[in-house]
């Protein structure tokens, strides 16, 4: 680290003034929740002096901790300072190789949200370390190489999709596309979105603003997914980490709880425009080091966020008043649509069944989660069931099954019912 990137971290933990929160999850490479798991934090550039020390619960989460950051406005507003502080965590479990995370941001007012995927413990082994780069509107890195925002699909050969999906997985290629030391690793597709997320805007940013970037960004990578950019050029991949060829993905990064919630939202949405089939190739900058005209400025999306723009007048304001927000016809890998409506207290059918047989497997490694009797009745044991699960995964504890809940519970179904699965 030079002296000026050291210089602006002190500076940044001088004015330490306001407050963040951050959460831990630990859990097996199966999805497993890892009870008693210890995790030690302390600032990131010092991490032998531990500030706080804390265990992991039977659903392998720590309790929120609220931890020091500068000044809320240092990430409302371009600056010099860093705008969040930096933590490392140690986590060590019976029976798992300790892992040590550095660089998690934590943002004033901001609920930060880690998860640790720790690997059996195995002779010889090493610790697993991550470090987590800077945030992109903080640290420098190549601009955006500009494309076409609509792609030619009619080269002989060429393979394109027969329409819009939302995939199960996206394969990320941690470099430029030719580097051929990059790792590849498959990520589902709503995480790969929340990472990317939260490595390119800031959270304390307003819900409008978050919306416009997240289409944005998954616009982009639908364009991705759709035409098959990469594998139509040899690769087996779908997409880069590479600020210079696509969007910022960084390993093992932390999320924050508000673009979390935000992607849940539109995660089925995407950008185009009249009589183009393909979702569009919506590309971004920062709007200060780099200027972009007829591209999305990241810090001009929030000012107009500020101002009370909706997401489509910030998106339209950018684009142009073309641009429209369109649907996926089909998410891939997750077993049921959303019904259409709401499931709570009194209501009956196929549906239900299908939630309390959801419920009854997630509990199995989630076990505070109680058993039902799959009857295809809505009733008290399952809205407790239902507010047991919103309790763990960070939604509102009502009860009711509505799109966000039944996504999530369709996500963690997946998850936990795929032993095999290789993130």
């Amino acid at each position: 680290m030079n002296l000026l990137a050291q210089a602006k971290i002190r500076a940044a933990q001088n004015n330490m003034v306001d407050t963040g929160t951050l959460q831990i999850t630990a859990v097996s490479q199966q999805n497993i929740p890892i009870e008693n798991a210890s995790v030690q934090i302390s600032y990131t550039g010092d991490p032998d002096n531990v500030i706080e020390e804390i265990q992991t619960d039977g659903n392998g989460q720590s309790e929120i901790l609220t931890l020091n950051t500068p000044p809320i406005e240092y990430s409302l507003q371009p600056s010099e300072i860093m705008p969040y502080a930096e933590y490392t965590i140690r986590v060590t479990a019976s029976g798992f190789e300790p892992i040590v995370i550095s660089g998690i941001e934590v943002l004033s007012t901001q609920l930060s949200l880690q998860q640790v995927r720790m690997r059996p413990q195995e002779i010889g082994e090493q610790p697993d370390t991550i470090a987590i780069p800077d945030h992109t509107l903080y640290g420098i890195y190549p601009p955006k190489i500009a494309e076409a925002e609509i792609k030619p699909v009619n080269i002989s050969g060429e393979i394109v999709l027969d329409q819009v999906v939302v995939p199960e997985y996206v394969v990320v290629h941690d470099g430029p596309p030719r580097d051929t030391s990059a790792g590849n690793y498959y990520v589902r597709y709503k995480d790969y979105i929340k990472n990317v997320a939260s490595s390119e805007i800031y959270a304390t940013w307003p819900y409008e603003t978050l919306i416009a970037n997240i289409l944005a960004i998954q616009s982009f990578t639908m364009n991705r997914i759709y035409t098959e950019w990469y594998r139509n050029k040899g690769f087996n991949f779908t997409i880069t980490s590479s600020t210079a060829y696509d969007q910022k993905w960084i390993r093992g990064r932390n999320i924050f709880e508000s673009i979390d919630e935000a992607v849940e939202d539109v995660f089925l949405h995407y950008l185009s425009r009249p009589n183009v089939r393909q979702p569009i190739l919506t590309q971004y900058c920062d709007g200060q080091r780099v200027q972009c005209p007829q591209w999305l400025s990241q810090w001009g999306s929030a000012a107009l966020g500020e101002q009370g723009y909706e997401a489509i007048e910030i998106i339209r304001n950018y684009y142009g008043d073309s641009m429209y927000i369109n649907m996926a016809e089909e998410v891939s890998g997750i077993p049921e649509s959303y019904p259409g409506f709401p499931l709570s207290i009194g209501s009956v059918g196929s549906d239900v069944i299908k939630i309390q047989e959801q419920l009854n497997a997630i509990s199995d490694n989630y076990p505070l989660i109680p058993k039902l009797t799959p009857d295809g009745v809505f009733g008290e044991q399952t809205q407790d069931a239902v507010r047991t699960f919103q309790s763990i995964f960070g939604l509102t504890q009502d009860g009711v099954v509505g799109p966000r809940t039944w996504y999530r519970i369709q996500d963690i179904y997946v998850a936990v019912t795929r032993l095999a699965e290789n993130v």
